[in-house]
């Protein structure tokens, strides 16, 4: 079987650039040679120093009365590739590809321009529909300034291929935006009794999404650190995690005022309940999550003292 990779999106959605930066890798530089299909050619043209280096050879197909199986073998008898790539075009339906049957689809990728999706996604809703139905990948580039509408975004696509893989990127790479629905716990809860796993993402996600929090009450299981300058007015409950590996350890917690901070000592294991609030603090150096306790009581460690985001 001749596996198949197939990128497709509407004109600009950023094919091009998501193909070249691919072939361009070190780990692409395989036994063979690819056969680049393009269906349609954009305003980026492929850099010819990168396609000799990846023993890529290009052929365009442009009219998709051609792009028929009988016309694909003759391509691959005449460049006897290892691997195919398709760069679709975004203005055919997807749904009318028909491959060789002996070419076996390993993976198929979309690119949105998310400046230009709300667009497509109004007016061209089924063809953008047929080409995210069976996509594995989904890149949202070009995210700039749109956050906001990340999760309309998210949710939209969700409903036409649940099991997809979606991915933000803006000017800087991957967004890494946690959406309200992904959530681990649910924020309407009078209580968010955090688990493990639930308070790793609560502390990521207070960072940058605080207004989500502000005045809830959250309870959870932390080991206690008393800054030597806390006076005993205040203290930071909080987890160890890996971030990358064993040698990345850091400590997450955020500060906690405590009326009774003298009675704990460092190390001690705690049960926390507390409201959550945006005050001044020195060590933000600006406006950050506060807690207020409303309770501090002491607990036996948990199985996994760690907490694992690596």
């Amino acid at each position: 079987m001749k596996p198949v990779y197939i990128i497709n999106g509407f004109l600009e959605s950023g094919k091009t650039e998501f193909i070249s930066y691919t072939i361009s890798q070190p780990y692409f530089q395989i036994k063979g040679k690819t056969l680049l299909i393009l269906c349609e050619e954009g305003e980026i043209e492929y850099d010819e120093e990168i396609l000799r280096r990846s023993h890529t050879i290009v052929e365009v197909v442009d009219d998709e009365e051609q792009m028929t199986p009988a016309n694909l073998i003759e391509l691959e008898k005449t460049h006897k590739p290892e691997r195919i790539i398709i760069e679709y075009n975004g203005m055919w339906n997807f749904k009318n590809l028909k491959l060789p049957w002996h070419w076996s689809l390993e993976q198929q990728i979309t690119t949105i321009d998310a400046s230009t999706f709300q667009n497509y996604y109004t007016n061209m809703r089924s063809l953008l529909a047929e080409m995210i139905r069976k996509s594995e990948l989904i890149i949202f580039n070009r995210c700039d300034g749109l956050i906001d509408q990340l999760s309309n975004f998210k949710r939209n696509v969700k409903a036409v291929n649940p099991q997809a893989e979606i991915i933000f990127e803006d000017k800087n790479g991957e967004v890494n935006q946690i959406f309200e629905e992904d959530l681990p716990y649910d924020l309407k809860a009078s209580l968010l009794d955090l688990d493990d796993y639930g308070y790793g993402i609560f502390y990521l996600d207070a960072m940058d999404n605080l207004d989500r929090y502000i005045g809830k009450t959250i309870k959870f299981k932390a080991m206690v650190l008393k800054p030597e300058d806390s006076k005993d007015e205040y203290f930071v409950p909080g987890r160890m995690a890996m971030t990358c590996c064993a040698d990345d350890m850091a400590f997450l917690g955020y500060a906690c005022k405590y009326d009774r901070c003298s009675e704990l000592t460092n190390k001690d294991w705690v049960e926390v309940t507390a409201t959550v609030h945006r005050e001044f603090w020195k060590d933000y150096n600006g406006e950050g999550p506060v807690l207020h306790a409303v309770s501090v009581v002491p607990t036996q460690k948990p199985k996994d003292e760690v907490l694992n985001f690596a």
